[in-house]
């Protein structure tokens, strides 16, 4: 089965910033969102070499955005807080991830938070979602619900538009699946060619002519479906992937250890050729899911650590009990001695004594709520 990879790369990335805009900001964004509403379109506000077109959207804050090789940037009003939320989101375009990657990301964002004059330090972002897309011209290719292998308890999508409207009828021609959450993690397999047709972003056309121009291929004709089929693969991690599992937070953290959440995701979820063996988990990987799984290991092998950050929590958690635990048995040894309590008695000693330090505890001045609280933070003992 032939097909042909067109693009390959980030389709997403978005950050939050725990920190406000500064009064000049907000005052510059409160006159051009006025403004924005009375004229019903984008007001541009300049700042050096940075423009943002801010939007009159936005109830209780600000939207805006740098542009489709930008990123959408929402502020919240510091004099109108929406609780527990962050006061800043990144949310980075496609196109301009396609064509500049993570380190064009990266100093865009930078160069954005110096132009907007926000302070803020590397402890205060998080990141919330990643995607990552391969695109391949696969005229022969229909996505099989079937053929997905999801951990149990996985929701899958079969829908029938680029609308992603859930499957009605059984003749109707798939054109993409959808398994999993965006909070945790998706893959998403659909029409990439019918997406660029309806929604007019012929930018992708380009860059699938330009990688079709480097093996010789003739540029792709969309009025075409037979000679023009692009089916996107896209594999999207949530927060509970990159913060609670892998512990992103940072820029540095995304260059080091993103290709590891990606990688470890295309283990959990496969696309699988079916054959009779009721086992689901030993068929094997459909051909485009081969090239799916080995693009990501190529193009991301210079983002791995090859250690999940648990890993190194639990190793750590447990040479610390070893220790403890070693400390615990020489106190033992002494108060036995201590107190004339030889080999053969020592056993008996440890189970007894048990009821002495437990009166020791109860009496102590501190509760021993409050004490295991502030040993957990000590050691921090939760991943």
């Amino acid at each position: 089965m032939d097909a042909q990879i067109l693009h390959s790369g980030f389709d997403g990335l978005k950050f939050t910033i725990q920190t406000d805009i500064p009064p000049a900001l907000r005052s510059e964004l409160v006159a051009a969102k006025d403004l924005a509403k009375k004229t019903h379109s984008d007001c541009i506000v300049n700042f050096g070499t940075i423009k943002l077109s801010v939007t009159g959207k936005g109830a209780r804050g600000f939207t805006a955005h740098t542009g489709d090789h930008g990123a959408v940037w929402l502020f919240q009003d510091p004099e109108d807080r929406i609780p527990n939320n962050p006061g800043i989101t990144v949310d980075f375009r496609a196109f301009g991830l396609a064509t500049s990657g993570l380190e064009g990301a990266e100093q865009h964002f930078r160069a954005c938070m110096d132009a907007f004059a926000i302070p803020y330090v590397e402890t205060q972002l998080r990141v919330a979602r990643a995607d990552f897309a391969v695109d391949f011209l696969a005229t022969w290719f229909e996505p099989n619900r079937d053929c997905l292998v999801v951990p149990p308890g996985t929701k899958v999508t079969e829908y029938t538009g680029v609308d992603e409207t859930a499957t009605v009828s059984s003749g109707a021609r798939v054109t993409g699946l959808r398994a999993g959450t965006i909070a945790n993690r998706q893959i998403a397999i659909y029409d990439k060619r019918a997406e660029v047709i309806q929604s007019n972003k012929l930018g992708w056309l380009t860059i699938w002519n330009a990688a079709s121009a480097t093996i010789g291929e003739a540029p792709l004709d969309l009025t075409d479906r037979n000679t023009s089929q692009v089916w996107r693969f896209e594999l999207r991690l949530g927060s509970k992937q990159l913060r609670n599992r892998f512990e992103l937070r940072n820029w540095q953290d995304i260059r080091s250890t993103i290709g590891d959440a990606f990688t470890d995701a295309t283990k959990r979820i496969r696309y699988c050729e079916p054959t009779h063996d009721r086992n689901r988990a030993r068929w094997p990987a459909h051909d485009l899911w081969r090239m799916f799984d080995a693009v990501i290991g190529n193009d991301l092998r210079h983002n791995c650590c090859g250690v999940l950050p648990s890993d190194v929590i639990h190793a750590n958690r447990a040479a610390k009990m070893r220790e403890l635990d070693a400390q615990i048995c020489g106190l033992f040894v002494s108060r036995a001695a201590i107190s004339g309590v030889s080999a053969e008695e020592f056993s008996d000693f440890m189970e007894t004594h048990v009821e002495a330090l437990l009166r020791t505890v109860e009496e102590h001045s501190a509760s021993l709520e409050e004490r295991l609280a502030k040993a957990q933070n000590r050691y921090r003992l939760a991943d």
